[in-house]
């Protein structure tokens, strides 16, 4: 027996955060009777469960490493027409889901599973796993400035989490300053933000890093399936 969420993260429904707001939002039937306890036991093997109307059915796992275009949303769909991730990933019969998310004008690395518990630890912050980015910003942070982003910044919600960041290079022309921040948070647009609050607005931001995943010169609007060690090492970094 196992708890109602979990299994149906594991079916590839959603991650089990998500799939609790399912269930008390009375959107889920075991064998006919919606349920609305997060602490429900099912039977995978033998229970019947709905989701929505719809019966949940295992699906083989599946792990993608895509880079993201800017000017893409990191969703399956979108109400204004705009394009999405799902665009790009006709080709593969099961139903994947991005792991956080990149904003729209962001551009690199993003993670895409039917895996619901591994994708709802990696971004959980208990886990704090690594997210690099290159932000090309407006103007040139000088060191205290660095040293600031460094040991957090005060945002709307509160301090952000110490980060690892570094000055790669200057560009004399326009006086802007490409800086590599490494974070191991997920909130909504933190290094635009970040950069905003410390006086340089980030001009262009690429994910260039997920824990040891790295783009390795994919190109734009290309994915790739991990491999078993990476699928491996990723569930060892969240104690899967």
């Amino acid at each position: 027996m196992e708890r109602l969420q979990k299994v149906m993260a594991t079916a590839g429904i959603a991650s089990r955060r998500k799939s609790e707001d399912l269930i008390r939002e009375g959107k889920v039937k075991v064998n006919g009777k919606t349920v609305t306890e997060l602490g429900t036991q099912v039977d995978p093997s033998s229970d019947w469960i709905e989701v929505n109307g719809r019966p949940i059915k295992k699906e083989n796992k599946r792990y993608f490493l895509f880079h993201k275009p800017r000017g893409v949303i990191t969703s399956l769909s979108d109400e204004r027409g705009r394009k999405s991730v799902a665009d790009f990933l006709k080709k593969i019969p099961e139903r994947v889901y991005p792991v956080g998310r990149l904003d729209y004008d962001s551009e690199g690395l993003l993670l895409l599973t039917n895996d619901g518990e591994l994708a709802n630890r990696l971004t959980h912050p208990r886990f704090e796993v690594g997210k690099t980015y290159r932000a090309t910003v407006q103007g040139s942070p000088n060191e205290k400035t660095v040293q600031r982003l460094a040991n957090g910044v005060r945002l709307e919600e509160g301090w952000t989490a110490p980060a690892e960041v570094r000055v790669v290079t200057v560009k004399n022309e326009s006086k802007d300053a490409v800086l590599e921040m490494t974070i191991h948070e997920g909130r909504n647009r933190q290094i635009r933000r970040m950069c905003e609050a410390v006086g340089h607005p980030v001009k262009r931001l690429v994910r260039t890093k997920v824990a040891f995943l790295e783009l390795e010169g994919l190109a734009r609007g290309q994915y790739r399936v991990l491999t078993k060690q990476e699928i491996t090492h990723l569930k060892e970094l969240v104690k899967l």
